[in-house]
């Protein structure tokens, strides 16, 4: 068991640190999951149920990221931010989501983090609840880094140019 928690927070702290100087959208979703891993193998030595209900939340949000990158054929950090021009939509998607995978509040990745940080204090193991907490933030801060670096490396746009995302003008919505 205590080889089980070494290798967690192990995973953990390599998953956040593995991911700070990636471009590549999947070493950073690679080391993400390393980093998951982590959580799941702690929470499941306390309490399994608790585990289940990270590891769901944890299929749902990668899923969508995995689903809207591969729609968007986006495959490095700096593709991103062209993605603002053709589709602001799907990019606030992937930002969403990073976010969320990173837990930050109020999103759907905090929940299980937070639940898990409590059962370990409430376990009596608090060291080890504050390992893991720093190394979520070392994951979350390369997931705002992508977010910042996407945001700040958009070309600008001409306000002439059409957007495909925009809803088309019929009579009804000239009406309103």
């Amino acid at each position: 068991m205590e080889i089980l928690i070494m290798l967690a927070i192990l995973s953990t702290v390599l998953g956040g640190w593995g991911g700070l100087n990636q471009t590549q959208m999947r070493k950073v979703l690679a080391y993400s999951s390393i980093a998951h891993m982590g959580w799941t193998v702690i929470i499941a030595l306390i309490n399994p149920n608790l585990m289940i209900l990270s590891l769901m939340i944890y299929i749902m949000t990668t899923l969508t990221l995995f689903m809207t990158l591969n729609l968007s054929s986006t495959t490095k950090i700096k593709s991103i931010s062209n993605l603002w021009n053709k589709s602001t939509p799907m990019t606030m998607i992937i930002f969403l989501t990073l976010l969320s995978l990173g837990g930050l509040p109020p999103l759907t990745g905090f929940m299980p983090k937070w639940l898990i940080l409590q059962e370990l204090i409430i376990n009596n193991n608090p060291t080890m609840a504050i390992v893991m907490a720093l190394s979520a933030l070392l994951s979350l801060f390369f997931y705002m880094r992508i977010i910042y670096v996407s945001s700040l490396t958009m070309f600008p746009t001409n306000n002439n140019l059409k957007h495909h995302w925009f809803f088309t003008q019929t009579k009804t919505t000239n009406m309103i």
